[in-house]
């Protein structure tokens, strides 16, 4: 993927796991993101039965989360719940849906806001700034120039 690049390169026109990945390493060298205490213990939604394993969750997942807002303007919690969420498995039950825990995701959109990468939507939910979406296509940049 080090090819030459022309013209601009946004979140949209990468690999969404490399991008993650590359603004998770971001986000985690970066001294003003704070991770919560309690991001070692804490289960990232009912639906599931053990805490991450990787230590560095809380970084893809903020990342995820900033990615999922920079592709439609004015997501809220109640909907990056509903996109984070899986299957809940109920023994001889069929499965259902079960959405992903909201303080994990609140908590992430409150990082960014610290940050500046995100604002609130005047009609509710969060947009990116243009201090953000120029930082988030600076990382997609890297990313599609091999860099990152």
């Amino acid at each position: 993927m080090a090819e030459t690049v022309v013209g601009t390169v946004t979140v949209r026109d990468v690999p969404a796991a490399a991008f993650i990945a590359a603004y998770a390493q971001v986000l985690k060298n970066n001294d003003k993101f704070l991770v919560p205490k309690w991001a070692d213990t804490v289960k990232t939604g009912v639906h599931k039965e053990l805490a991450p394993y990787d230590p560095d969750w809380y970084f893809i997942r903020t990342a995820a989360v900033a990615r999922k807002i920079y592709l439609r303007q004015g997501t809220g919690v109640g909907a990056l719940k509903k996109r984070f969420g899986g299957a809940y498995r109920r023994g001889t039950l069929p499965k259902i849906h079960q959405d992903a825990s909201g303080a994990v995701i609140r908590n992430a959109i409150l990082m960014l806001d610290e940050l500046k990468i995100t604002e609130k939507c005047g009609k509710g939910g969060r947009k990116i700034t243009s201090v953000g979406q120029r930082a988030l296509d600076q990382v997609a940049r890297q990313v599609a120039l091999g860099e990152a």
